[in-house]
């Protein structure tokens, strides 16, 4: 069994494979929750960790222990090509998200669409190579920081039933400009991926994956777990 376990921003993320089959996969708000729950992990013989924080070091210590963990860095071979210019920089949850969609869609465009704190567009040609992409700030992130960095704005939280253009008070006006144009972007930013690639496969992830499929325009694949996915056959190809 193979245990990939995926440090973002804002949680942990820890799943169980049995070789290429995801068996088990769970959230985590921290590092310490998930080592309390290391026991639901036992029967995995071999880790991965991919980390966009340092917040994971003290589960590679608890969990060489036990088994060997393999560090994910732009360091650790890959099963497709990267061509990122500064690959010593590229997070972890980027070319893991890259490599899971190469995985359900080898040899096809592939744009991987991790919508969390951070919304990361990550492309990989029909040759299988990496070639970059983009990062924006995420649904959330784009609330807070309008709250944050003004003197009067209000902390808005998310409506999700919300689908006006013209928003009539102050908040209705956040949440149009918020939804709106988090949508338009991401709708754009596809546009312009099918006019080059016009055979483009679309896959979204991440914890906001369900806000964006009920009202993105373009066709899109869903896979929650795919940088988890990734992490995986990273692990395999290194055994």
């Amino acid at each position: 069994m193979n245990l990939s376990i995926d440090f973002g921003n804002t949680r942990v993320k820890a799943a169980l494979f049995n070789k290429h089959t995801l068996m088990h996969a769970k959230g985590y708000a921290n590092a310490d929750e998930f080592i309390k729950d290391l026991s639901a992990y036992s029967e995995a013989n071999s880790c991965i960790i991919g980390s966009v924080t340092a917040a994971h070091d003290k589960v590679i210590a608890a969990l060489n222990k036990k088994i060997k963990c393999l560090d994910f860095s732009s360091q650790t071979p890959l099963p497709i090509k990267n061509l990122y210019q500064s690959a010593s920089t590229l997070g972890s949850d980027r070319i893991a998200a890259a490599v899971g969609a190469h995985n359900f869609y080898p040899n096809k465009n592939v744009l991987s669409i991790d919508a969390g704190t951070c919304l990361k567009f990550n492309f990989t040609n029909a040759n299988n190579e990496y070639l970059g992409g983009a990062i924006s700030s995420g649904l959330q992130l784009r609330f807070k920081a309008l709250h944050d960095y003004t003197h009067r704005l209000p902390k808005v939280i998310l409506d999700d039933s919300f689908d006006k253009l013209i928003g009539g008070t102050t908040q209705e006006s956040i949440l149009s400009g918020v939804i709106n144009g988090i949508i338009c972007e991401t709708d754009g930013i596809i546009d312009s991926y099918k006019k080059q690639y016009p055979d483009l496969v679309v896959a979204f992830t991440g914890g906001d994956t369900d806000f964006f499929v009920k009202r993105l325009k373009n066709s899109i694949f869903t896979h929650p777990n795919l940088v988890l996915t990734g992490l995986n056959e990273i692990l395999i190809y290194n055994s």
